[in-house]
């Protein structure tokens, strides 16, 4: 079993990127736990008005690479600092502000925005931070330490909502999450840094080299956001589930994340990232069948069940995605390049996913959950089936 200072640089601040890490895991899993139930039973938002407010929480994901164009000369570690700030802006919106759609969205972008720029670096610290060889044992613990602060709001929010009228609960646990979240911007001011420029300062880091990773991650982006923003709000207006059976799905859903992140980790670097890119499409497509179609042949009592089942599954698919943050480590000449190309990435990724929010609402609105899961499963076959044309470097 790997320790830490095996798998960390001894002269890098891992230690309170964890931490901090876990306070951010908490507070999110407090807020995700209850975010669609909030914007389903308060803000009164239907199918069509989840996919536009999902547009806008999207949105900033698309331009963070203009965002951190105005950020080039400042380092990795104050730009996850600035992320996590930013974040707490938009949750002190959330809890402050009435429940009207038009300031729900907004509040919920500007924690958006904080959230994306957070997203690229903790990805680029995890790997600059580890020791070679060892960059996918670190995205997993990353994935793992972020999904068990995910269990603990989860549960909390089922506590709390076990306690208290819905209203009250919903108030409370924003607020708590944005405590915690404040907690982890204390904890992030121990994040050394070199205080050096970062070298690539275009906006745009497009090699001809990445060229497949870009197009890796607008499929991954498209069917990604089908579930993420889809697939609880399935079971909360179709199924009718409440804020506490969410957030125990989640709770459970983090736990497997939890346990099979390392193992995935420790799978790309075993036997290749390419390998795991290519494999997991097929768990999904069974996963977007039963997600669509189950009420058609189960009774919805029992659909219900094989859709929170199906829901796990995608949960644990979707860790395959460190596949390819590998892949570009892999690939690139110096750590510089990785990060610039992630961040790229992630941009590129955003592309078909704000496209996806915006009408995938709409097309489940007129055509009904089928075609939406059976969209979700066509674009992860041709995931698979491109990232089968990779040529690693053990080829």
């Amino acid at each position: 079993m790997h320790k830490l200072k095996d798998i960390y640089k001894n002269d890098s601040s891992y230690k309170a990127f964890l931490l901090s890490l876990l306070c951010v895991g908490v507070s999110y899993g407090l807020y995700k736990g209850i975010l669609d139930n909030y914007l389903a039973q308060v803000v009164k938002m239907g199918e069509f008005d989840r996919g536009v407010t999902e547009f806008f929480r999207e949105l900033p994901g698309f331009l963070l690479i203009f965002i951190l164009a105005f950020l080039v000369e400042v380092s990795v570690e104050n730009t996850y600092k600035l992320g996590a700030f930013i974040m707490l802006i938009g949750l002190a919106l959330i809890a402050a502000l009435p429940p009207s759609k038009v300031l729900v969205i907004i509040a919920i972008c500007v924690y958006s925005t904080g959230e994306h720029i957070q997203l690229g670096m903790k990805n680029t610290l995890s790997i600059n931070y580890a020791n070679k060889g060892c960059g996918g044992i670190s995205m997993g613990i990353q994935n793992a330490i972020s999904n068990f602060g995910n269990i603990g709001g989860y549960i909390i929010v089922a506590i709390i909502f076990a306690l208290l009228s819905s209203i009250t609960a919903f108030k409370t646990i924003f607020i708590t999450s944005l405590i915690i979240l404040l907690l982890s911007c204390v904890i992030n001011q121990a994040l050394k840094s070199d205080g050096k420029a970062r070298k690539n300062s275009s906006r745009f880091y497009f090699r001809k080299k990445f060229n497949k990773y870009y197009m890796l991650e607008i499929f991954y982006g498209a069917r990604k956001q089908i579930f993420f923003t889809f697939g609880p709000y399935v079971l909360i207006l179709f199924y009718k589930a409440d804020a506490s059976v969410i957030s125990m799905l989640f709770a459970i859903s983090a736990i497997c994340c939890f346990f099979l992140s390392p193992i995935v980790g420790k799978l790309i670097d075993k036997i290749g990232y390419k390998i795991v890119m290519v494999s997991d499409t097929l768990i999904l497509i069974v996963v977007c069948f039963f997600y669509g179609f189950a009420h058609h042949f189960l009774p919805m009592n029992i659909a219900f069940i094989v859709c929170c089942i199906n829901y796990l599954l995608d949960s644990v698919i979707s860790l395959a995605s460190m596949a390819s943050n590998v892949y570009v480590q892999d690939i690139s000449d110096n750590e510089e390049e990785v990060r610039a190309t992630i961040t790229t990435g992630i941009s590129v990724n955003h592309l078909i996913s704000i496209l996806i929010a915006l009408f995938g609402g709409w097309i489940w609105q007129v055509t009904g959950i089928e075609t939406l899961f059976s969209l979700s499963a066509i674009l992860g076959l041709i995931n698979s089936i491109y990232a089968a044309t990779i040529k690693t470097s053990k080829a």
